[in-house]
């Protein structure tokens, strides 16, 4: 306990270089850490919302844009499509088609977005009603639990709806029926939680309302919708080529949801990557200004290596006191890396919460940052072991003569 002592005074006695190796330390372990963290807590939650859709079917453009909007909820759509022209895949007894749910997007609440939809929305996420009751009728709301807690939301209270995604009260449909909430969802870790659902007859009514009226006797085609979610009923060479056929033979654009995601991991594992090269370059440097102090202080600490050998200290005491200041310093920046990582990854759970009403729980550490941790401390301790091998070979005699 005595010697880790002297080695903390002695890493205390240069607080230049102290800082200068547990800055170089931290910065290394926070980069690779935080990278580690973003990417299982983004991948997690992009997975989470997969909910076995197989397809998206939607208006043509980018199928990355396309299922981002459609599935994520974090870009617009592509655009709208008639609902007669989803009907064949709305149809019971689809023989490839388990389950098509239709979602109507375009208007918001205080920067949360409403999707019109049915119920076969619920039970693609099994979702769950935790107050009040389901919305059965136009004009309905039931709110996401994030959504609640966030605008605190209470059953029966009503509102007007914003056309497009930003929170513009001059975009308000003001002259449209207002909606009401008639019930709130369970906590379910999905993209449910941070939307405000709603029948699709309310999204048409909206929208037939005021600057877009139509005229009476107005058909089922002239509604629109937004975007189908496809779960196949069964896996062939059928449901292998629908896409294909939809692309070249309609007006309708399909996307796979697994296709488009490792297409957008494959473009965030590339700046990952580089991050991650650039840590451990950082981790090398720290580790070769590590070494050099601790080898430029022995130089400079011969004479007192020798005191304390005549005083009774073993070479093997020498040796542990250097291991323990390159053990200590590793420590130090081991831990603090760690912490400006989470701190890193609270500050941007925070700008995606507000951005994309996204909750990341910023505090949750993976066993992969155990590994890390241990890593770093033998590192420090390698970085030491040159100079502390040294230390084994005072000359005590020559030393104290010069």
């Amino acid at each position: 306990m005595y010697s880790l002592w002297l080695s903390w005074k002695h890493l205390v006695h240069k607080p230049a270089q102290l800082t200068l190796n547990l800055v170089l330390l931290a910065l290394s372990t926070g980069l690779i850490a935080g990278v580690m963290i973003f990417n299982q807590m983004v991948t997690e939650r992009l997975d989470r919302n997969l909910a076995g859709i197989d397809l998206v079917i939607g208006a043509k453009g980018s199928p990355l844009q396309l299922i981002l909007a459609g599935m994520y909820h974090l870009d617009v759509p592509t655009g709208n499509i008639s609902l007669q022209s989803a009907k064949p895949f709305l149809r019971a007894g689809h023989p490839l088609i388990e389950r098509a749910v239709p979602l109507s997007l375009g208007d918001s609440y205080q920067g949360y977005r409403i999707v019109g939809t049915d119920s076969s929305f619920l039970q693609l996420y099994g979702l769950s009603i935790s107050q009040g009751r389901a919305n059965q009728s136009p004009m309905d709301i039931l709110a996401g639990a994030g959504v609640a807690r966030a605008l605190n939301l209470k059953i029966g209270q009503t509102f007007q709806s914003v056309h497009g995604l930003d929170d513009n009260v001059d975009l308000e449909h003001a002259d449209s029926p207002a909606f009401r909430i008639t019930g709130i969802l369970a906590p379910s870790g999905t993209v449910a939680d941070q939307l405000l659902l709603t029948p699709l007859e309310s999204v048409w009514m909206v929208h037939d309302h005021g600057d877009h009226p139509h005229d009476e006797g107005q058909t089922e085609a002239d509604h629109e919708i937004t975007t189908l979610l496809i779960q196949y009923k069964v896996r062939n060479h059928l449901t292998l080529n629908l896409p294909r056929n939809i692309n070249d033979n309609t007006d309708l654009m399909a996307a796979s949801p697994a296709m488009e995601m490792n297409r957008l991991y494959l473009l965030l594992g590339a700046g990952t990557d580089l991050l991650h090269m650039l840590a451990w370059i950082i981790l090398v440097v720290s580790g070769l200004s590590i070494f050099v102090s601790m080898y430029s202080s022995l130089q400079a600490r011969r004479y007192e290596l020798a005191l304390m050998r005549v005083m009774g200290s073993t070479p093997g005491g020498l040796f542990r006191l250097i291991i323990q200041e390159g053990f200590l310093l590793a420590l130090g920046g081991g831990i603090l890396g760690l912490f400006l990582a989470h701190a890193g990854i609270w500050a941007a759970g925070n700008f995606l919460e507000k951005e994309w009403h996204y909750a990341f729980d910023a505090w949750i550490f993976l066993p992969e940052e155990g590994w890390l941790f241990l890593g770093v401390l033998l590192f420090g301790i390698l970085a030491a072991l040159i100079p502390a091998w040294q230390s084994r070979k005072v000359d005590i005699a020559q030393t104290l003569v010069e």
